[in-house]
């Protein structure tokens, strides 16, 4: 990404503080009880799903994990049906049914949001095969965090992507705790010296800073269009909202997150596109409509009709005729 482009930096900025913002009012109507179940946020890990997103074409497609928003957001997905899908909602982009953790959009690439700690990764590596053997040109992505490099998803994936070779990017989005764990407790050595073992294109980057790691994906697509098999980026961020739900936080070192939020994603983006120039008046303009665009989305959404009987009866279809499920009534 060219660091004097005004206009595409104001655009990226813009992006992560709309799934900032959208983050923030899905928590406050999760506590709110509007949406049930559980919700996993991202908050402080937008520039990686922003500046991967951003050197991806039409016809890609993605693989996240069950802290999703951000790459389904990135990705283009409605956000009105977004929330719906949250609480439940007949317009969601499921029909209500999946929730936060397993929402899937193909018509904009999304694979699925996978609640299976490494099943991205599994995901996009045969949607990849899919691409290869069809030779449709596309490229497979999956998204996941440290914690998911110690599963035997990502070694099995990886050798096989690398021996087919592939057209896949993994992205690991290394946040430094896999729940409440810290990476460093239960991870041997550098997670991105095990790609490169296999002789795969590697590359680590500051995940807090939207222009690299949209610059470092570039890279990285360039390789595997090219058909150099598959790559692989190592994204640094931090994740500032708990696990899930309410759990605490008393787990991280005191200090850690303040000094994390010293280099807050959403201010780094907006100073880089003020040093390519664009209007300080400009991006004040932006934080209104998205700020405006946020209170819109949750008020569609809340409005939206829970899902109908008819919808019920559609998914006992799926149960034996002997089954209670089968037997809803008008």
């Amino acid at each position: 990404m060219r660091a004097d482009d005004a206009t595409a930096l104001a655009y990226l900025y813009a992006s992560m503080l709309f799934v900032r913002k959208f983050e923030e009012a899905a928590q406050s109507s999760f506590l709110r009880g509007l949406i049930f179940g559980s919700i996993h946020l991202a908050m402080g890990q937008e520039a990686v799903s922003a500046g991967v997103c951003s050197a991806l074409r039409q016809g890609d497609l993605v693989a996240a994990t069950y802290r999703g928003h951000c790459q389904a957001l990135s990705l283009g997905v409605d956000p009105t049906a977004f929330m719906s899908e949250l609480m439940g909602k007949e317009t969601g982009i499921c029909g209500g049914r999946a929730g936060s953790m397993n929402i899937a959009d193909p018509k904009h690439g999304l694979l699925g949001c996978f609640g299976i700690v490494g099943g991205s990764i599994a995901a996009a590596t045969g949607a990849a095969l899919t691409q290869k053997i069809m030779k449709t040109g596309h490229v497979a992505v999956a998204f996941f965090g440290d914690g998911a490099a110690n599963q035997g998803y990502f070694l099995e994936c990886l050798n096989f992507a690398a021996v087919r070779r592939l057209p896949v990017l993994f992205v690991c989005e290394n946040n430094g705790y896999g729940e409440f764990t810290a990476t460093g407790a239960v991870t041997a050595g550098s997670i991105a010296s095990r790609p490169r073992a296999m002789g795969i294109w590697t590359r680590e980057a500051d995940g807090q800073d939207v222009a690299v790691v949209g610059n470092v994906a570039s890279d990285a697509l360039g390789h595997v269009r090219a058909g150099g098999g598959p790559a692989f980026v190592e994204a640094f961020t931090y994740r500032y909202n708990d696990h899930a739900r309410g759990d605490p936080v008393n787990y991280r070192p005191m200090g850690e997150m303040e000094r994390w939020k010293s280099r807050d994603p959403i201010a780094i983006g907006r100073n880089r596109a003020l040093d390519a120039g664009a209007s300080p008046a400009v991006l004040d303009h932006l934080d209104e409509i998205v700020a405006g665009r946020v209170k819109k989305v949750v008020r569609q959404a809340k409005d939206a009709p829970m899902p109908s009987l008819h919808h019920l009866r559609s998914i006992a279809e799926f149960f034996p005729s002997g089954d209670k499920a089968a037997h809803v009534e008008d």
